[in-house]
């Protein structure tokens, strides 16, 4: 038997969930990101309470690495550290991107030979992005990137693709290759996270509790004050 705590702090919504023997318990979700930090531990707390599972019995943590909101991901990243290194549970990272791209797979059915492209807005024209096939094989790896007109246009010559995320919006205005092209403001859903975190437990797939980071692509800047 085994419980999995899993939590998403990276983009617009948040959400923590249970899951057992791979099976969703229950989620709790939180739609403001300005409130993910005050969120998260009250929930922690809640689930627990509502699935009558003592914090001792979690046998793993999955978490989302990034990238996403800098805030979110290292409240994210804190937390599951915290309860792995109190409990010695091993610690699960998932790519919000991957994440992102299994939704998409389950939400709209999409099979070959169309691409996923979550998208994750990054500002101005800018977007976290990368490219799965159906079986989230990795064609782009995750990185930032400007959106022109013509993006992606290497791969619309033989593929259609499904845009995916909060990053859609903008680029849907400009793209010149709507014919080949999919638009969907969608976010994680919870069971699909679940899904992968259980799929890494069965196989050990565990992230480092010591040196594991959260995936900022882009370096994170602050103002300095002299």
């Amino acid at each position: 038997m085994s419980f999995i705590l899993n939590i998403d702090t990276s983009m617009q919504s948040a959400s923590v969930s249970i899951s057992k023997d791979g099976i969703l318990l229950h989620e709790l979700t939180n739609t403001d990101l300005k409130e993910h930090s005050s969120f998260l531990q009250p929930a922690i707390k809640k689930i627990l309470e509502l699935t009558e599972i003592n914090i001792q019995k979690i046998n793993a943590v999955a978490v989302t690495i990034g990238p996403g909101s800098y805030t979110g991901l290292r409240v994210g990243m804190a937390a599951a550290k915290g309860i792995c290194f109190a409990l010695n549970i091993p610690l699960i990272t998932i790519n919000t991107l991957e994440a992102l791209a299994a939704t998409a797979i389950e939400t709209f059915g999409v099979k070959k030979p169309v691409l996923i492209c979550p998208m994750i807005d990054a500002r101005r024209m800018e977007v976290y992005t990368a490219l799965y096939t159906t079986n989230l094989d990795n064609l782009l790896a995750p990185c930032a990137m400007i959106l022109e007109s013509n993006s992606f246009a290497t791969y619309f010559s033989t593929y259609k693709i499904f845009f995916v995320g909060s990053g859609v919006n903008k680029w849907e205005k400009i793209c010149i290759h709507r014919q080949e092209a999919d638009f969907h403001n969608l976010e994680i859903k919870p069971q699909i996270l679940n899904n992968l975190s259980y799929k890494k437990y069965i196989i050990k797939e565990f992230a480092d509790i010591a040196y594991s980071e959260p995936l900022y692509i882009k370096e994170f800047y602050t103002t300095k004050f002299l």
